[in-house]
């Protein structure tokens, strides 16, 4: 029996606790052997939700094979929000020099952090927080827009629905893929993800404006990215001309609905190549009819590199053609 045990803080977000929660919970009822502890300092703990949790006080004996995982708490910059004292993260770093495993969700980075656990070593959390996390520990390497990382027994997971993430993969590490597959459909959950996907999807980052013509466009085209959509037709949903649309949308999201288009389904693809699809298999699920255009998409997109979308994406929308999608 492998025990999990969190390590609740005062404010901390219920999704970062309740989604690993559910997928340990999970395997044990699968009859993979875990057993699941909460503690903290006070037996009384107040979510970031409003609800009240109960938790021992009463540390159990952890052994190497034992899970000690703290998940976020509400903490706009890390400094000042919260977090653990020094006896706590002793406690983090005694588990870990005994060959134990830990782990954090989103702001608990900052308890391994403070543990010392983080020096020397690749981590991650959430985006709004990693700027802060490399200033505070400056002997990490803070890995940026990825889902999770582990380090020699150091985990850390982007944020809120990530630690989902990071638990089917720890599942699935100790137990093989099959297991970890077992329980990702037990919770209806999409797909269990690689650490190595972006944590905000093209839709996230595309979505961030306040035109209802380009949102109700956006929503025809995700709802649809791997057919042939026209122009026209996206205009007649939208009730405006395909000029007004374009404009429109290149406004709004710096993209024409091409290129919006082709985003996704470049998004879609690498996940399913990361699954283990063959470039051609994944091409043909996105809706291109061979892989050349998946192929020139891949080398563009990696040529261009995270951090220069914003730069050329409008010299895109008005050279490329968007008749049709």
């Amino acid at each position: 029996m492998r025990r999990v045990v969190f390590l609740l803080v005062p404010g901390v977000h219920l999704l970062d606790l309740a989604g690993p929660a559910q997928v340990f919970s999970m395997a044990a009822d699968l009859g993979f052997g875990y057993e699941l502890r909460y503690v903290a300092e006070r037996p009384d703990v107040l979510s970031a939700q409003g609800m009240t949790l109960q938790a021992e006080t009463r540390w159990p004996e952890l052994g190497p094979d034992d899970l000690l995982l703290v998940p976020g708490w509400r903490a706009p910059t890390l400094r000042g929000h919260g977090g653990i004292g020094w006896e706590l993260a002793a406690r983090l770093a005694e588990h870990h020099a005994r060959g134990g495993t830990v782990a954090s969700v989103c702001a608990g980075a900052e308890a391994l952090g403070r543990a010392g656990l983080l020096d020397g070593r690749r981590c991650t959390t959430h985006h709004a927080l990693q700027d802060e996390l490399a200033e505070r520990y400056p002997k990490a390497t803070v890995v940026r827009d990825v889902l999770f990382v582990i380090d020699d027994r150091v985990v850390t997971s982007a944020g809120i629905a990530s630690g989902i993430d990071l638990a089917l993969h720890l599942v699935a590490v100790r137990h093989g893929p099959g297991a970890a597959a077992r329980v990702a459909r037990s919770m209806v959950v999409y797909a269990r993800r690689n650490g190595e996907e972006p944590q905000a999807s093209v839709m996230l980052r595309h979505r961030a404006h306040l035109s209802d013509v380009v949102h109700r466009v956006q929503d025809v085209i995700d709802a649809r990215f791997t057919e042939r959509l026209t122009l026209a037709e996206l205009a007649a949903a939208a009730g405006i001309g395909e000029r007004t649309l374009t404009r429109a949308f290149v406004r709004a999201t710096g993209l024409t609905p091409l290129r919006y288009q082709q985003l996704l389904r470049l998004e879609r693809a690498e996940h399913l190549i990361g699954q283990g699809a063959t470039v051609e298999a994944a091409a043909r699920a996105v809706g291109f009819q061979d892989a050349r255009m998946l192929r020139r998409l891949r080398s563009r997109a990696e040529r261009r590199g995270p951090g220069d979308e914003g730069q050329t994406r409008r010299r895109e929308a008005t050279t490329m053609p968007s008749s049709s999608l």
